[in-house]
């Protein structure tokens, strides 16, 4: 079991990273930012202790999504919310879509804890989920530091502190790991998802970087339904997995989603029209898409054995 406790260097990493920022002297120009920042740590602190008991007793389902539900609802009362989304297709830059008060909660749930799990699903190599999760906050932390009109220079050291923690763990982590983070990988979830809506909203930032492991999701959860199959079943029919299964190396699939995350979290700070961004969510759509239909087909064959002579 301690092997699996890295989630512990993690939630310390991120917590006590946060903490120190507090004291640097930059500008703080969000007055809802205290608020906030309560939530970010309370909600992190929830999911933290919910994962060291599913490493110690390992929850069932139900219990689980309790936990989660409860942390992005803690979330939510220190205003971390997603109350409205830009409008890609609009001609001003200041258009937007507003939610009613129901469907904001509900956004926010569905966003929250798809990124718990999307994390988690993701951590199924040596290295992956730390990895990944790492690009992504410092996509976040460029964005709102540097991108951002006005820079957000205090929120930007958040999303620095996560990256830090995951870089941090990463050198016990990477194949072949020595620490694994367990439940740790709510957290990080947990985290990144809080992150992206304290940070100017910038969902479709971390949508770019984490496309391909939010589409692995997406369809795995479609496939397991039509199958009749609990959508939290374990099993290699990630993507992930798949290409590990076809012969390439651990080291080799981690590295292509850490190049494919950089390179759409580059396009996301570029790109500098909604429009772009939403044709290049279309494309790593189609990218990705692609990649698992080819994969599961060399599943298929590799399954079926070679045609008899």
């Amino acid at each position: 079991m301690m092997s699996r406790l890295g989630g512990i260097a993690l939630y310390f990493g991120f917590v006590g990273a946060v903490i120190i920022s507090q004291f640097l002297d930059v500008p703080r120009l969000d007055p809802n930012e205290p608020r906030r920042l309560l939530g970010l740590l309370v909600g992190t602190t929830v999911v933290f202790l919910f994962g060291l008991a599913d490493d110690r007793w390992e929850l069932k389902p139900g219990p689980q999504y309790l936990a989660q539900a409860l942390a992005a609802a803690v979330g939510m009362a220190g205003l971390i919310f997603i109350e409205y989304v830009n409008n890609p297709l609009a001609g001003s830059p200041d258009a937007r879509i507003s939610f009613p008060w129901w469907l904001t909660i509900g956004v926010t749930l569905f966003w929250m804890m798809g990124m718990m799990q999307t994390v988690n699903w993701l951590d199924g190599l040596d290295g992956l989920a730390a990895g990944v999760t790492a690009i992504a906050a410092l996509v976040l932390f460029v964005h709102s530091g540097f991108r951002l009109q006005p820079p957000q220079q205090s929120v930007s050291l958040l999303p620095l502190a996560l990256a830090g923690a995951c870089l941090g763990f990463l050198p016990f982590n990477f194949h072949p790991a020595r620490v694994f983070m367990g439940g740790g990988a709510y957290v990080l979830g947990y985290a990144l998802g809080a992150l992206a809506i304290i940070g100017g909203a910038k969902v479709a930032t971390v949508l770019l970087v984490m496309g391909i492991p939010i589409l692995d999701v997406a369809v795995l959860i479609v496939w397991r339904r039509l199958r009749g199959g609990r959508v939290d079943m374990g099993d290699r029919h990630h993507l992930h997995f798949r290409l590990h299964d076809m012969g390439f190396s651990q080291r080799s699939v981690v590295f292509g989603y850490y190049v494919f995350s950089a390179a759409f979290g580059v396009l996301a700070l570029l790109l500098p029209a909604r429009q772009y961004k939403l044709l290049a969510l279309a494309v790593l759509a189609v990218a990705a898409l692609g990649i698992y239909v080819f994969t599961a087909r060399r599943a298929a064959h590799q399954q079926a054995g070679p045609p008899p002579r």
